[in-house]
């Protein structure tokens, strides 16, 4: 385990939740799609308030619904708890490739989101976060003072709703009626 002074781009991949065992065994919960691919995006990255603390799961295996794994040098339940409750970073160059059609949930928050009603152009808000439903994402979409209100919407993250994506223009364009 080794300190950095430097910062590349990170993303929170996943959380340390507790201890697991007395062997140094953690809980992790990963915000991956496959909750196994977090293990792929290594070293992860521990937020300190010293500095970022790089750590290296050397196992892991499932365990009900979720994933335990052993850091590379940790072996006491003690030494692990130090651990717990933080939240687990990766650089964001670790991150497959997606096609120009996919995107990353990171890349979506914080675009602003316009509907045309009508022939005009109007601001609904920017994306301030996703939920996973099980059906499909949806877009929770925050008004704020450049929108037509300050209403939250949730708009679902598929193609009858979602025009297009423009990450440059920092824009979605939705069909989306905003009384709705």
């Amino acid at each position: 385990m080794t300190s950095t002074t430097s910062t590349p781009e990170m993303l929170v991949v996943g959380r340390i939740t507790t201890v697991f065992g007395i062997r140094g065994w953690l809980k992790v919960f990963s915000y991956t799609e496959n909750i196994e691919t977090i293990v792929d995006y290594q070293p992860w990255w521990i937020d300190l308030p010293g500095g970022l603390k790089q750590l290296v799961a050397d196992d892991f295996k499932r365990h009900g619904d979720g994933l335990v794994v052993h850091l590379q040098g940790v072996d006491d339940r003690d030494v692990a708890r130090e651990w717990c409750q933080h939240d687990i970073l990766v650089e964001k160059s670790l991150l497959p490739s997606l096609t120009s059609a996919e995107h990353y949930w990171h890349q979506l928050v914080g675009l602003q989101v316009f509907s045309q009603e009508q022939g005009a152009e109007l601001r609904l808000g920017f994306v301030d976060s996703l939920l996973e439903t099980g059906a499909n994402d949806v877009l929770v979409v925050i008004g704020d003072k450049d929108s037509i209100d300050r209403e939250e919407r949730l708009i679902p993250y598929s193609e009858e709703f979602v025009v297009k994506v423009d990450l440059s223009e920092c824009r979605i364009d939705v069909v989306w009626d905003p009384n709705f």
